[in-house]
């Protein structure tokens, strides 16, 4: 019944618009021939005119929100379908992580301590994607270059805040668009990753006057800060993330235990804060090094014995403090 009445109102639309064509017609015709008529009745066919004029876009702007809602939710209501038809049929052949929106049920159901994006799902996603980040890009490095070098971007472990500052402005950003269809996830991918990418060399540049990447050689770059063909990755990398790493993610944290899952997550933070604290202050104190500064007060000479340039060097390898 109610897709019934659905067609029925669209259609209803339809007829109305045909029969406002006449009187349109009979507009056109009037304002062609404004030179016949008087001056009150020029003002008035002016009046009436823009009065309608208003009422059009008015309603041509309530008509697009109506046209959008329409395409959303046949979108939606086709992904999850097909979604949860693979997702039912994966899980016992291929192992593979559910629908986002066999996640959502999941969530709603156990009255997980980590449902939606609350703070401890961000925080647990950006400490899982700061790990994961770094290990794909070493063992890309070793596909690629053939040996393993550090990605790590802090001082403590194999982290690096990038990437999970990545996944969670990733999931903050396409989480709404999470049971959409992909081609919507790659959009926002490219856009979202570009973004952050860009924001984050410009940032490290002014902070520290160093570069761990650069895209000058690359076709259709910004600056170097940012290129077509990675921001193409980013796209590939949003649906692989909103459609399958992040519904995995979630689902190994539905299993862990409400009270254990606060402190376990606070914990995390807390070393993670400790560890970003102290691997900017290590990096500030090798670039004053770098640039020829000298130990100056004991928090200089702490860092200066614990993390000389060699272990600094070790950890940042791609690290450009330049000239």
């Amino acid at each position: 019944m109610e897709k019934k009445d659905l067609l029925q109102y669209a259609q209803e639309i339809l007829d109305f618009e045909k029969a406002q064509d006449i009187k349109y017609n009979e507009y056109y015709d009037r304002l062609a021939d404004q030179q016949n008529l008087s001056e009150i009745e020029q003002k008035e066919l002016q009046d009436d005119v823009k009065q309608e004029v208003e009422t059009l876009r008015e309603a041509g702007l309530r008509l697009w929100q109506a046209l959008t809602w329409s395409f959303d939710k046949a979108d939606e209501l086709s992904t999850r379908l097909r979604e949860g038809k693979e997702s039912s049929q994966r899980r016992v052949i291929f192992k593979h992580p559910p629908a986002n929106s066999v996640i959502d049920l999941e969530e709603e159901r156990s009255d997980s301590f980590a449902t939606g994006v609350n703070f401890y799902k961000v925080a647990l996603i950006f400490i899982a994607g700061s790990f994961a980040g770094v290990i794909i890009e070493m063992l890309w490095c070793l596909f690629r270059n053939g040996y393993i070098e550090s990605r790590a971007g802090l001082v403590y472990g194999p982290f690096n805040p990038v990437y999970g500052l990545g996944a969670v402005v990733m999931t903050l950003a396409l989480y709404r668009y999470r049971n959409r269809s992909s081609s919507i996830s790659f959009l926002g991918g490219m856009l979202v990753g570009s973004v952050v990418e860009y924001v984050l060399s410009w940032a490290q540049e002014t902070a520290f006057g160093s570069t761990s990447w650069d895209y000058s050689n690359m076709p259709f770059n910004l600056n170097g800060r940012i290129c077509l063909l990675y921001s193409i990755f980013w796209g590939f990398l949003g649906v692989m993330w909103i459609k399958s790493i992040y519904p995995r993610i979630a689902q190994i944290i539905l299993k862990i235990p409400n009270k254990f899952g606060r402190v376990f997550t606070w914990a995390l933070t807390l070393f993670m804060v400790f560890n970003c604290v102290m691997s900017l202050f290590a990096v500030d104190r090798w670039s004053e090094r770098i640039h020829g500064g000298t130990a100056s007060s004991a928090v200089d000479e702490f860092f200066d014995e614990h993390f000389p340039d060699e272990r600094m060097e070790f950890i940042y390898a791609n690290m450009d403090f330049g000239e």
